[in-house]
């Protein structure tokens, strides 16, 4: 019984270091690409809602997406998956939400645009 309290006491510190150290990673991240200064704020309130609300996002916004790059959208999308305010949010749905949005604005940017 003791050995079980003891296993039980190491699981869940394991997972409480693995989510310290993830946050940090994505912290790391975010600041070593300068994450954070790469697109503007109403182009941030447009994926926000395309991500986690379901919403829609504007051609510039998708252009300011992917030059944001994926490691910094992905390390946002997690970093706001941690953040205790939005503990609600499904992370499989959001993840899922988040690579929806990214593909989409890559091919919208990468196609041609009709004029050409």
């Amino acid at each position: 019984m003791a050995s079980l309290n003891v296993y039980s006491v190491l699981v869940v510190l394991f997972l409480t270091c693995r989510a310290v150290m993830a946050t940090k990673e994505n912290d790391q991240t975010i600041k070593e690409n300068n994450c954070e200064t790469k697109i503007g704020l109403p182009c941030v309130l447009e994926a926000f809602t395309s991500i986690f609300e379901r919403g829609s996002i504007s051609n510039k916004c998708c252009g300011e997406l992917v030059v944001l790059g994926k490691v910094c959208h992905s390390a946002l999308v997690k970093r706001t998956l941690e953040n205790p305010l939005f503990k609600d949010l499904s992370p499989s749905t959001s993840i899922a939400n988040s690579i929806q949005t990214w593909n989409n604005c890559l091919a919208l940017i990468d196609s041609p645009s009709p004029s050409a």
